[in-house]
């Protein structure tokens, strides 16, 4: 444990974790990043399926590289917890634990034993987390808690693109990460209350609420809405919700974001009095003119003429940038965003950082994600007991 470690909010917790693919391991990385001893519970005979699920032809010693950007730091424990002995191993560990994270579907953590009630039965101190794709109850319940199934579901992939585009989802895993964020506020409000009460709780999380609760501002506005479907833009759509000229627009030489900004303002600085005689109180309604006539008008010049004349008046915008650029930006480069995973066989691979600072630093470990199973003799080795169920 390095001197730096030791300062951070989380050290001396330990956690473990049963889950696997996203949504439940981002959550326990983060919990690592801020200083907990993060165990992972596998099976022995390959372990995190995501270990052999690699992207792009990226791994890092032979394993799948985003397993690894998402396990980083972590220990690994082989335990079949379909076998008596194992899971006995497995319960003594829950007694030592903190925090438990799985994403079982619902009913599996009953029938293994490690259900919440049987499980604070033994530790009754343990914050329990448990992510599913659509809560416990429902019809729904037995579907796959997959991220583009849940936005598929939810209605977001119908808020992206233009009018005349079909649904589009985001190109990431959004509900994923924001759901494993969704985990560890709770976990964290449970530890607090844990400080006073002594006792542990537990935090549900699923896919479908979060989807929900990223999109309330615009699913508040359907709602008191007469449930109508909120009218895509047809030009440069990026809210469907929000008055022109919001949106991205193609230029000579590329694309740029305009957000928010008075429309006499507009008209003013793109020479264009047509807009300014729309009106702001008429903005909705002639929404698709006016983002039109932005639209021709951008085209003509490159973003960068665009900034300059934009910029100094005040107005919000940006050029649209891909990663390629991004990282030669002096934005990426003062915000020090990246870090090295280093393995023991020497490999190394970059990843991003924690996005939280405590005490003015991000926390960083640069170990990658353990080997299956590498952990398992030393962390059952300090049970008192381990053959005890």
């Amino acid at each position: 444990m390095s001197d730096a470690s030791l300062h951070l909010p989380l050290t001396g917790l330990r956690v473990l974790d049963f889950s696997q693919f996203l949504a439940g391991p981002v959550a326990a990385m983060r919990l690592s990043d801020l200083g907990a001893e993060v165990i992972k519970i596998e099976r022995p005979e390959g372990g995190d399926l995501c270990r052999a699920m690699i992207v792009n032809d990226q791994t890092l010693d032979g394993e799948s590289l985003v397993f690894h950007t998402f396990n980083r730091g972590k220990k690994s424990v082989a335990a079949d917890l379909k076998n008596a002995s194992d899971l006995g191993k497995v319960k003594q560990l829950v007694a030592t634990a903190d925090v438990l994270v799985h994403n079982f579907r619902p009913g599996v953590m009953e029938r293994i034993g490690l259900g919440f009630e049987t499980v604070q039965a033994l530790n009754p101190r343990l914050v329990y987390g448990a992510v599913s794709g659509y809560g416990t109850d429902g019809p729904w319940v037995t579907k796959p808690g997959q991220d583009l199934l849940v936005q598929s579901l939810s209605g977001i992939a119908w808020l992206n693109g233009n009018a005349h585009d079909g649904p589009v989802p985001t190109g990431f895993a959004m509900l994923d990460v924001a759901t494993a964020g969704n985990l560890v506020q709770g976990i964290l409000a449970c530890l607090l209350r844990r400080a006073t009460t002594g006792c542990g709780g537990l935090v549900e999380v699923d896919l479908l609420t979060s989807a929900l609760d990223l999109t309330f501002e615009q699913f508040t506005c359907f709602l008191n809405d007469d449930n109508r479907q909120p009218k895509r833009h047809e030009i440069g759509n990026a809210n469907p919700y929000q008055p022109a000229p919001y949106g991205i627009y193609k230029t000579a030489d590329g694309y740029m974001a305009f957000a928010m900004t008075p429309l006499a303002k507009v008209a003013d600085l793109l020479g264009k009095p047509e807009i300014a005689a729309i009106g702001q109180e008429q903005a909705f309604s002639a929404l698709n003119d006016i983002k039109k006539i932005v639209a021709d008008e951008f085209v003509t010049m490159p973003t960068q003429h665009w900034l300059d004349v934009l910029e100094p008046a005040g107005v919000w915008c940006a050029p649209v940038l891909d990663w390629v650029d991004f990282v030669q930006t002096q934005g990426f480069k003062s915000a020090d965003l990246v870090q090295t995973l280093s393995s023991t066989s020497g490999a190394q691979a970059q990843t991003t950082k924690c996005p939280i600072r405590i005490d003015g630093a991000a926390p960083m470990s640069s170990a990658p994600a353990p080997r299956l199973g590498q952990d398992t003799a030393s962390v059952f080795s300090q049970l008192s007991d381990p053959q005890v169920a």
